[in-house]
């Protein structure tokens, strides 16, 4: 088994899907650059070459016990009813759904990492390397390639595997995140290096 992992990030329906709450933020740009047409792609690849893959949502319990209430990214979830664990909006996008034995990861906050399962499933795995893809870049894939950096796994980010709220925020998290792992875009990607 490979010593990698493919993690798609928050690409769920309450965030990407047209129907969705936030479907006039994301969806435009995901449908104009097919991002998750170009996601399936590296998830079939992944899985080709024997990578784990890992899917990671953001998720609250019904009662919202978990969610920060001076979060200015997640203090609003409550009032929308979005980001409910168990509900259609926390589901991965069909386009790119799950198969069984995939990673489940469930966060509450921005980083995969924080209060989750992900750094100890990557260390059970044996994992080295990480592929981020996702929504937001300037989020979950920025956070989530600064904190790999600094559990010392070798994190790439799949450029066009990933989109922010606006193409602006898309490119400066890009930026900013060369400093920390490789950006490649998908076709560039050899999960058997």
């Amino acid at each position: 088994m490979s010593r990698s992992v493919l993690l798609v990030m928050d690409m769920m329906n309450d965030l990407i899907h047209p129907d969705g709450p936030n479907g006039a933020t994301y969806a435009p740009t995901i449908a104009r650059e097919k991002i998750l047409e170009r996601t399936a792609e590296l998830i079939a690849r992944a899985r080709a070459a024997e990578v784990r893959v890992g899917y990671v949502r953001v998720g609250f319990s019904p009662d919202y016990v978990q969610c920060p209430p001076n979060s200015p990214v997640f203090s609003g979830a409550r009032s929308r009813g979005i980001f409910k664990l168990g509900t259609w909006g926390t589901e991965v996008h069909a386009a790119i759904a799950p198969l069984e034995g995939d990673l489940d990861i469930v966060k509450h906050r921005v980083s995969p990492f924080y209060g989750t399962s992900l750094e100890p499933t990557l260390r059970a795995l044996g994992a080295q390397r990480l592929y981020l893809t996702g929504v937001s870049t300037n989020g979950v894939v920025h956070t989530g390639a600064r904190e790999a950096h600094d559990r010392d796994y070798e994190a790439v980010v799949v450029e066009d595997c990933c989109a922010g709220a606006t193409d602006e925020e898309h490119r400066s998290a890009l930026f900013c995140v060369k400093r920390f792992a490789k950006v490649q875009p998908a076709a560039e990607v050899d999960f058997a290096a």
